[in-house]
């Protein structure tokens, strides 16, 4: 009598997924991490010795974290228990703890990996600790997070970081020919909606076998162009969490770009947080930074035109209002470039730290009450207006504390002319100085 699984289809007999049939049996198998799984690389030393250590393989998804782990534990010998932190709590460590205790006394080594090991709060990583510190257990954590973010400073200096690579499409273009290997027959693709597809799978292996399994399992008497990819297939979103590393690291680099002055990469990296749906709101406030930190007054105008894409895209939205952002990015990119007031700001600030409470000086105190008055407050203050060439040349400093520059522009745009006037009060106060 068939039960629900079988009415479902859900047998025993049912195949797998191809991208679980083309798992790798052997370490050399596994494509685009040769950093660390060759001969000459970290794990592939590892195995090669038999002997392990603990470690977190960080990295996107579909590069292959779990596969190295199990066959790592098979190169080396070692017992291999998994555990998923999406659905392990505290009794599920213990028993695996018991487990490894068990297999020591057996003589048997354990690798225990953890998948998304940063799920794990800080008081479960601490549980590690004792088990990873005695050889209990060698640990293989697997996260897509950034680990010195996610991670116990403490279990940190317990393991090894392995940064996995997003695989490029070299790599993906030779998982695609296992599996046509593996099928017995190719994919019906134009040579276009084959790259097309390996850039669908952006970086992600398994999500490439997934795409071919459904073309595999659709059928084409004819090859499909890339028009025609994008009806079977649906593309996905790029990888992108606003709340994680990837968030950072975009914003980075469209900053970087702007400051380097290369308005195609900054148009890029606007266009990839876009579509990753950034909030365009964040982006108005990062250039208007831009605006101010990098560019400054060697193009004064180019505050007021970030307050105004800012603006212009609260009152026409999306997508109208993005239009103004990316001429916004274009225009920074392409203005020169000073950050001599961010320097400036920041070296003032050292300052007064250091400086404290010192008064000014009398003379440009305000002298408010006759009190004031008697006690010296604005004797002897030059009206700035009054004097040649508008230029009094007085010390604004405090007492007691000599004349500093801050402020020290770059000659690039319209800082050049205020370079030139900068200098030439500095002549004029020396000279009247003396």
């Amino acid at each position: 009598m068939a039960d629900l699984f079988e009415a479902a289809g859900l047998t025993p007999q049912q195949p797998s997924p191809l991208a679980d049939r083309l798992r790798p049996q052997q370490l050399d198998e596994v494509v685009g991490q040769d950093h660390l799984l060759g001969a000459d690389g970290p794990i592939g030393r590892m195995a090669q010795a038999k002997r392990l250590s603990s470690m977190i393989l960080w990295g996107p998804p579909g590069t292959g974290k779990t596969t190295i782990a199990r066959l790592l534990a098979k190169a080396a010998g070692y017992e291999f228990q998994q555990l998923s932190a999406v659905f392990s709590g505290v009794a599920d460590l213990k028993k695996a703890f018991e487990a490894a205790k068990l297999r020591r006394a057996a003589g048997q080594a354990t690798l225990l990996f953890v998948d998304e090991i940063h799920r794990f709060n800080r008081a479960q990583q601490d549980g590690f600790l004792p088990f990873v510190e005695e050889g209990t257990v060698t640990l293989v954590g697997a996260t897509t997070e950034n680990p010195s973010f996610e991670l116990n400073g403490a279990l940190l200096s317990r393991c090894q970081v392995y940064v996995l690579k997003r695989l490029d499409d070299e790599a993906l273009h030779t998982l695609l020919a296992k599996a046509e290997a593996h099928e017995g027959r190719a994919l019906a693709l134009e040579s276009d909606a084959r790259a097309a597809l390996v850039a669908m799978a952006d970086g992600d292996g398994r999500y490439l076998l997934t795409l071919g399994e459904t073309l595999f399992n659709i059928g084409s008497a004819r090859p499909l162009s890339t028009k025609d990819l994008g009806q079977v297939l649906q593309k996905r979103s790029p990888a992108y969490d606003k709340d994680r590393e990837e968030h950072y690291n975009l914003i980075s680099a469209l900053h970087k770009s702007i400051r380097g002055s290369d308005p195609d990469a900054a148009l890029y990296w606007l266009a990839r947080m876009l579509a990753g749906g950034e909030d365009p709101l964040f982006l108005a406030r990062r250039l208007i930074r831009a605006a101010a930190e990098d560019i400054g007054e060697a193009d004064p105008m180019s505050l007021v035109l970030a307050n105004a894409a800012k603006d212009t895209y609260d009152f026409l939205g999306s997508p109208e209002g993005e239009i103004a952002l990316a001429q916004l990015v274009v225009h920074l990119a392409c203005a020169p470039k000073s950050n001599a007031v961010y320097v400036a700001y920041g070296a003032a600030m050292k300052a007064a730290r250091e400086t404290g409470s010192l008064m000014p000086p009398a003379h440009i105190r305000n002298p408010t009450t006759r009190l004031m008055r008697d006690l010296g407050y604005g004797k002897g203050y030059a009206y700035d207006h009054d004097a040649p060439e508008g230029f009094s040349g007085q010390n604004y400093f405090p007492d007691g504390m000599e004349r500093r520059t801050f402020y020290k522009p770059k000659g690039e745009g319209s800082e050049a002319r205020i370079k030139e006037r900068l200098e030439r009060w500095a002549g004029m106060r020396a000279d009247r100085k003396t």
